[in-house]
């Protein structure tokens, strides 16, 4: 057990979540179908709602009103994002934990969980794996354990990206792992992370306290909730809140992220770079609650208000979903997915082609585990340009500064043609000749929708840099 005097607060540090409160607001908000509607048209105008708005969205439920509410995603969607979606893949490195949540596969109770830790070489072999498939972004997972620290964390972030195979390697990682104090965020910062991310897993109090045994670290609510100011604190402006939908009502979990993007945005000038909504999956030997599981309709619904709510945030749907319901949302909020993911220590290497799950080494089930390229060619036959950039990370249009960028809209400027390139890097270097056949049709439709001028005469170069040389990496 972790002692207390380890686990201080960021400065001015306050529980901004009101159980009371924001229960009140999911059960007595009324639907208003004229107030929803100018909240849509406050969307539209790229602003972010509070609280007290969002709990009008999630009180319509007329079909017709909640058809309008996906709409207004959509086109939000498209005006922030485009048609873009960014891909990455999840690396578990290890699943040793000193914690008991009682959802988790990975909970120290669990006596069947095949616990293990790659070591450098081993990491190094399931980095090498995901660049000889395609992959450029990666999210390293570790277990909570006391192993697992901020030196770890940032050794194995060198190991990452010093390994290269080929054209292969991996340019942003970021990091999904248990929360540091500030000199521990400052360390890891140190290895040119991207994000970091925190899920608060619920925010209503009496559910995380019953989930997450006082014995525990994690047993520590007002630790984890101040966990990303923590990270602001060290430096680290990128960072990603994340709710594991299925343990509370869906609708105060959505309010507690509202809540929780405009905390940040408030205290620092930036909200969270993402927002996470995996829902609750089976898991080898794990017993819970099932009575607040999330239908698919409302999940969609979730998605939908939460893109409405937070217009600049990214939204990331996980492999945990079945492909057809992954192919549906991201029409209407989603920004980022994973794609030929396995989340079994070491099951880039080990698993084989079949992707065959081995229950006692997952956290969860997965719902999707087609291949990268399998997954790339189905976006680009639905029209979307799969992105792996990371230029705004690497010159440094982070926190408020990706802001300046991104309210304005002027990101469109970088982002398209950065997805372009990436992409085609992809198709050249990695992809099936039925995929690659795809995908330059897509790049050809997306070339002509660009105004002529300096920019686009620069990408058609860079283009034929990538597929006649070797040049690679060619960002704005």
């Amino acid at each position: 057990m972790t002692r207390m005097a380890d686990m201080a607060l960021s400065e001015g540090a306050v529980d901004f979540i009101d159980d009371a409160y924001l229960t009140g607001l999911v059960e007595k908000t009324l639907a208003d179908a004229g107030r929803v509607r100018e909240l849509l048209a406050k969307s539209l105008s790229k602003q972010a709602l509070s609280v007290e708005e969002t709990a009008y969205l999630l009180a319509a439920t007329d079909d017709d009103l909640v058809e309008e509410i996906f709409e207004t995603a959509r086109e939000l969607k498209r005006n922030v994002y485009g048609n873009r979606i960014v891909l990455f893949a999840p690396l578990y490195i290890g699943n040793e934990c000193v914690n008991d949540c009682a959802y988790c596969a990975f909970r120290r109770s669990n006596k069947d969980a095949v616990r293990r830790t790659l070591d450098v070489d081993e990491t190094r072999r399931q980095v090498e794996a995901l660049e000889n498939k395609g992959h450029k972004r990666l999210i390293l997972v570790f277990g909570e354990h006391p192993r697992y620290d901020a030196d770890f964390i940032h050794d194995t972030v060198r190991t990452v990206y010093e390994t290269k195979v080929g054209h292969g390697e991996i340019r942003r990682v970021n990091i999904n792992a248990a929360p540091l104090d500030v000199p521990g965020y400052k360390r890891v910062k140190e290895a040119g992370i991207g994000t970091y991310q925190v899920f608060q897993e619920t925010y209503h109090h009496e559910t995380y306290a019953k989930l997450h045994p006082a014995d525990t670290r994690k047993g520590n609510y007002p630790y984890r909730l101040d966990a990303l100011s923590r990270a602001q604190e060290a430096g680290i402006d990128d960072v990603g809140v994340g709710v594991l939908f299925g343990l509370h009502d869906w609708r105060f979990e959505v309010l507690g992220l509202v809540a929780h993007a405009l905390h940040m945005q408030q205290r620092y000038g930036v909200g969270p770079h993402t927002i996470s909504f995996p829902r609750l999956r089976p898991a080898q030997g794990v017993e819970v609650d099932y009575s607040h599981l999330v239908s698919d309709h409302d999940f969609k619904r979730l998605i939908a208000i939460l893109r409405l709510a937070v217009p600049y945030t990214g939204l990331i749907l996980t492999a945990r979903e079945e492909p057809e319901l992954r192919r549906e949302v991201m029409a209407f909020g989603v920004s980022q997915i994973d794609a030929g993911s396995r989340i079994e220590i070491g099951g880039y290497t080990e698993a084989g082609d079949a992707q065959t799950q081995a229950l006692e080494k997952e956290q969860f089930e997965l719902g999707d585990i087609r291949s990268l390229d399998h997954v790339m060619r189905e976006l680009v036959e639905d029209g979307y340009v799969p992105s792996f950039c990371t230029a705004c990370y690497r010159l440094g249009r982070t926190g408020e500064h990706f802001m300046e960028f991104a309210i304005p809209g002027f990101i469109k400027r970088f982002c398209t043609p950065n997805a372009l390139s990436t992409l085609t890097e992809y198709l050249v270097d990695y992809a099936s000749p039925e995929t690659k056949a795809a995908g330059e049709k897509l790049i050809a439709a997306e070339l002509e929708k660009l105004e002529d001028g300096e920019l686009k005469t620069e990408l058609i170069k860079r283009l034929g840099r990538i597929r006649e040389t070797e040049d690679r990496d060619l960002y704005f």
